[in-house]
Order: structure tokens, then sequence, then C-alpha cells
């Protein structure tokens, strides 16, 4: 089909939180401009429109959570705020006029390959036609509730922290958290002067970086503003740090991984007082093999006198409160479920089914597997920003979905060229891709002794061993020897 004229392709994006919102503005720049997007909430954002609980930031400096193309003068502290970071994509949205591509309240629940097109299905029962489909559907957007006995009987408000409940107030109230990731961190730091009594319910103590959050002036961001290089340099000096010392830390550079090490147990050292309750927090796996806590507030708001470190285990949940397995009930007025999401299951529950019949679920019955993290074997011109073995705990997620992005672009390139009428990756190049991944794996801190939400059901890591130098060099451009082009 080569020489045959330019095709117009029909692209459908899902999901309009950072990826896809990506997606409506690059993939209009470079000429592809029948795209809808499909967002399945009432509005923008993804996980910064989900999760609103007390606390909520970002762990990336906020100059370096941007897009290259769009720094922002206003961030008002080092790690901005939650409604910040969904305020800055809002303002992208209507600076470049992404509303018009997005159709919301529109989940689809099919995606169905047939002679070379794919049909999308809304849950409303609407049906359209694309060339297309990249799913930027993210991977922390379906909460993980934790299978406790008596759950449902507790008789106060109980709500998991990515459903935060706005009508309940927290003032006065015994308040428990089950869970110690970020999100519980930042919401006990956020709470606890509020609070009569706050309860945090550890199964595992975390590594945590006391990293201060200062704030930006109205100088520094009116220096911002008048010299736009100076958040260029930002951007640059964030990233850069990052990829020299945690990204290398975790891949295998032992000495990085000491230092940081090094650097949290000082902060526990210095900064928990008592000795029992230092003892608990320890934790007994290396540091950056669950991801990283940062936070200078999280250590003094446990010291708290109204605060409650709980590491006995949790037996069931009563109407009361949580009784642990030592006996002791725990009462509460308020229950909040920290526990994370479901993080592999990418653009699950939504059923995809390939050429041939095959479904997403049966291709990934073993595990979530992808070449080059952005496609699939059977599942021709389907594309993921984000997906499995995406460098997700290796750098800015707002960097990798803009390098992937561009490797896609150019892979649609050859569809509106008319070299073919739908690609796909060969199943020999996604096999050796992953036994690639599997094999770099071993050599990680992720495989080092640590339940985390990296880990998917087998205890794989869905993440990316090599270097960001390798990511890159990797995305520059497709290895056609690696795909299949369908007449």
């Amino acid at each position: 089909m080569s020489g045959a004229a330019p095709r117009r392709l029909r692209i459908a994006v899902i999901g309009a939180g950072m990826s896809g919102i990506l997606c409506g503005i690059k993939l209009r720049e470079a000429g592809l401009g029948d795209i809808v997007i499909y967002e399945k909430a009432d509005r923008i954002g993804g996980t910064w429109r989900e999760n609103r609980y007390p606390g909520l930031s970002c762990d990336v400096p906020s100059h370096s959570y941007t897009y290259s193309f769009e720094p922002n003068p206003e961030w008002s502290h080092l790690f901005s705020p939650g409604p910040e970071i969904q305020a800055y994509f809002e303002g992208v949205v209507a600076k470049y006029d992404v509303a018009t591509l997005i159709r919301f309240n529109s989940p689809i629940v099919r995606a169905d390959y047939d002679a070379g097109r794919w049909q999308l299905t809304t849950a409303d029962g609407d049906t359209d036609t694309f060339d297309v489909v990249i799913a930027a559907t993210g991977f922390l957007h379906q909460p993980a509730y934790p299978d406790i006995p008596g759950l449902d009987s507790f008789a106060g408000a109980a709500f998991h922290s990515a459903r935060w409940d706005d009508r309940v107030s927290l003032k006065d109230q015994r308040v428990g958290v089950i869970g110690t990731g970020s999100t519980a961190v930042q919401i006990t730091s956020a709470v606890i002067d509020e609070v009569s009594h706050f309860s945090l319910f550890q199964r595992t103590a975390q590594w945590v970086l006391a990293y201060p959050n200062p704030p930006y002036s109205e100088t520094d961001r009116a220096g911002f503003r008048q010299h736009p290089e100076k958040m260029r340099e930002i951007y640059h000096y964030w990233l850069n740090r990052f990829r020299d010392t945690f990204a290398r830390a975790v891949i295998g550079d032992e000495q990085e991984l000491n230092k940081i090490q090094a650097y949290c147990r000082d902060n526990l050292e210095r900064n928990v007082h008592d000795a029992d309750l230092r003892a608990r927090l320890t934790p007994d796996y290396k540091v950056a093999c669950k991801r990283l806590i940062m936070s200078d507030t999280f250590y003094p708001a446990l010291q708290r006198p109204n605060a409650s470190l709980v590491t006995a285990g949790i037996e069931r949940i009563e109407p009361r409160g949580i009784r642990t397995v030592d006996g002791q009930l725990h009462e509460l007025d308020v229950l909040v479920l920290a526990t994370g999401f479901h993080a592999h299951r990418f653009m699950q529950p939504m059923a995809v089914t390939g050429r041939n019949g095959l479904t997403l679920e049966q291709a990934w019955a073993d595990a979530a597997l992808a070449h080059r993290a952005v496609a699939l074997p059977d599942f021709p011109n389907f594309f993921m920003l984000c997906g499995p073995n995406s460098p997700i705990g290796n750098f800015s997620v707002i960097l990798i979905s803009e390098i992937q992005l561009a490797y896609v672009t150019r892979l649609i390139e050859r569809l509106r060229r008319g070299d073919c009428r739908a690609l796909v990756p060969r199943a020999a190049a996604t096999a050796d891709f992953n036994a690639a991944v599997r094999e770099a794996m071993k050599g990680t801190v992720w495989v080092s002794g640590c339940r985390s939400w990296y880990l998917d059901r087998h205890g794989n890591p869905a993440m990316w061993p090599w270097s960001f130098e390798r990511f890159v060099d990797d995305m520059q451009a497709p290895d056609w020897s690696e795909y299949e082009l369908i007449a």
C-alpha cells in the first residue's frame, strides 16, 4: 500500500486524565485531528479528580510534574497540593481547547476489533468505529478494598481514600486509617490537629525520606512569570537529579540505594524519640522496595498525644470499631481505607477483543504483558500509555507519557501514510522483550523481598528494570522488524 494517498484516521483515546489530555494536544499537533477522548466521569483529571483526601499532594517536585511544553509559574510549593494539580490540568485543557474532543460520562465497556477497525461501546450502549485506539486509562484508578471480616458492619462513616466523603466532618472525631502508604501518611499529617484521636493501622512499616516542602513566595512566582527559562532550568534540574540518584538506585546501584537508606534511617532515629515506636516504624526490607514515602511531617504527627500506631493485626471490623488480634477494640467514629489501588488492571474491566476473537483477559491470563510497554500482539492498532513495564516507579509519569506518545505517533504515521492498514507487534518480539525484562528485573530492588503494589499476583514487578537512557533510546523509533504490517 506504500505510496497511497494519506489516510484520514479516526483515533479513540480512552481516559481524560494526564495522558489522555496529552493525546488530545499532541495528536492534533501532528495533524491527526479526528480524535474522540472518552471519559467515564463528568470532568477531566484522572487520579487528581478521583482523590480529594486531606493532605493530598504529589511526591514529584511540581516544576517537573508538568508537561514539558507547558510550565506553570503559579505552583505554591515544591510539592504542591492535589487541587492545584487538578487546576493545572484544567487550565491546560482550556488553553489547548481539548474539551471539544472529550465525551464525558462515557465509560467504554467494550472494544472489539474487526476487519481492520475497532468498535467501541459505551455503558449507555452507544457505539462508534475507529482506526486506532489509545488506552490512556492510567494505573491508579480502581480502588482496592481490604478483605476484612465485618467491614460492612461498621456503624460510623467508612470510605476509601479515593472516594473521600466530603460530607463527613473529622472535627473531634475518633478516626482510624488502614494503610501506611503515601496516602495514609499525607492524611495523618493533615488531620491530626482536627481529630480527637487518630489511629493508624500498620501492616508494614515504611521508609520515610524527610524532604521539606517549602512554599514559593510571590516574588518567586513573579520571577517565573518574567523569566520562563528559570522554570525550564528547575524542570531539568529535578529530572536529572532524580535520574542520577533514585532511578539508578532502584535498578541496582547499591551505593545510591545505601545513601537513600541512610537518609531514611537518620530521619527515623533523629525524629522518633520513643524506642518502642521507633522499632515498630523500622522496616525490615530495603529502601525503595516499596514506593518511597516523602514527608517531613509524618513522624511528628504520629507522636502527637492524640495519635496511636496500631501494629497488631486486624481480626475484624465491628460496629464500634476495629478489633485487633490481641483482643483490643479500637473504637472509631470514622474509618478510612487507605488501601491503594488495583494497579495491574490497567484498562480492565473494559472487555477488549482483538483479532481471531482473542480477549485481553485471555492474553493476560498469566500476567499483564506488552511489547515495550505500549502495544499487544493480536491487538492491532491498539496502544497504551503507562502500560505494563512502563517506568512508573523510576521517573516522572508525565515525561513517561510524553516519550511513549511520541513513539506511538510514529507507529500511527505508518498507518496514515498508507504503508499498511494495521500493525501489531510480533509475538516473538514481545516474548523476547518480556524475557529480557524478567532477566533484568533480578537486579532491581523491587524483587529484594517486600510486598508492594509494584508486584502482580505472581510477584513480578510491572516496572522498567533499566536506565532512563535505555528507555529514551528504546522509544526513539520503532524497530520495524518487531512489527507485523497488515495490508
